[in-house]
């Protein structure tokens, strides 16, 4: 499942979510979307997990939770329309 995480610090790094997200179960891929041109982080991320339900886990637990100060957005992504 991939999972659209929001409202993140533009200090975060991709580990340190990684981690996060791998208390609840394996992460295969987490990538901090940067802007093109500045390469500073836009303030959100995707992360896929391999189990569904681990992911829903963690998308329960960890929306609104505070992260690094702000709280996290995390939800189900959608595709690109």
């Amino acid at each position: 499942m991939n999972i659209y995480v929001g409202n993140l610090s533009y200090r975060l790094r991709e580990n340190d979510l990684q981690n996060a997200f791998a208390e609840f179960g394996e992460v295969t891929s987490c990538k901090i979307i940067t802007d093109r041109d500045t390469r500073r982080s836009k303030g959100f991320a995707f992360v896929e997990m391999s189990d569904d339900s681990a992911a829903r886990q963690a998308i329960s637990s960890l929306n609104g939770a505070e992260f690094d100060g702000r709280p996290l957005v995390a939800k189900e992504a959608t595709p690109r329309q």
